[in-house]
């Protein structure tokens, strides 16, 4: 009974713990979603629920080109994220101890070196060093790849290391060239991975702050850096128009998530259901 009982306690430890972390990583969001449907200019009390963040969210200029603007970048830099952070993983994984090892430790460099060193070394890099003209958006682009594709190589190696590392090799010896064996063999078998690693580039584009200060041309705002700047103003209803925004890329990242999560085991009941056919 004694073991049983401590058994138990742990279990409802681990649980409340779990469910700390939880609560301190969602709750302030709610809060945040709530009062984002409310007419109320500061968050400490609801006057009346309404839309009017919302409308003013989809109906100022201003808002409208910076949201624009953000999902372009976020979007470009993703893919070229993807496509560099992707067959950097796959490389890797093919590749020998020495060299796998040293990919590794270099991937994992700019995932934890300060945002605010990436961004300033690459403003001289390239603006200093090389010369490039801040206005031609090339140092901001070039710094959210930078930013992201580290992350989409450790969302896409756990797949590589679930799947089979001889498949490449025997379609290989059946007569595929290596690029059909690439499209046709290992991506489909990690394309939950890329999935992960490019909604995952999409948010840090959206969410970085630092290395966009650096390399952006100075009329052009990404999300960060408006919001930042909007809380130093006094425009009431632009600041309480950003809750809105907020609670909209919330709920998409988190419906995308799930669709991601989703769709492997789907496949899996869909070949089942094929296979019993």
């Amino acid at each position: 009974m004694t073991g049983k009982r401590t058994g138990m306690f742990k279990k409802c430890v681990k649980y409340a713990i779990i469910g700390l972390v939880l609560i301190f990583m969602y709750v302030p969001i709610l809060i945040l979603a709530v009062y984002s449907f409310t007419d109320s200019p500061n968050i400490g009390a609801i006057h009346s629920f309404s839309f009017h963040n919302y409308v003013t969210l989809f109906t100022t200029p201003e808002l409208i080109d910076m949201i624009i603007g953000s999902i372009a970048l976020a979007i470009g830099s993703a893919v070229l994220a993807t496509i560099l952070g992707t067959t950097g993983a796959i490389g890797a994984f093919y590749s020998k101890g020495k060299v796998k090892g040293a990919m590794s430790v270099l991937n994992q460099v700019p995932v934890v070196n300060a945002d605010v060193v990436t961004g300033f070394s690459i403003c001289i890099l390239l603006v200093v060093v090389l010369g490039v003209s801040m206005d031609k958006y090339i140092p901001l682009v070039v710094g959210h790849v930078i930013l992201s594709a580290p992350f989409v190589y450790l969302a896409v190696v756990p797949k590589l290391k679930q799947m089979d590392p001889s498949l490449y090799e025997a379609a290989l010896d059946l007569g595929a060239t290596p690029v059909y064996a690439l499209f046709k063999i290992i991506i489909p078998q990690i394309v939950s991975g890329i999935a992960s690693g490019f909604v995952m580039a999409v948010t840090l584009s959206l969410d970085d702050y630092f290395v966009a200060t650096y390399t952006k041309p100075a009329t052009f705002d990404t999300i960060s850096t408006y919001v930042v700047n909007a809380t130093k103003g006094s425009q009431t209803d632009i600041k309480t128009a950003l809750w809105a925004l907020s609670t909209i890329i919330f709920l998409i990242v988190i419906v995308v998530e799930i669709a991601i999560n989703l769709a492997p085991a789907r496949k899996a009941v869909r070949e089942e259901a094929g296979a019993d056919e």
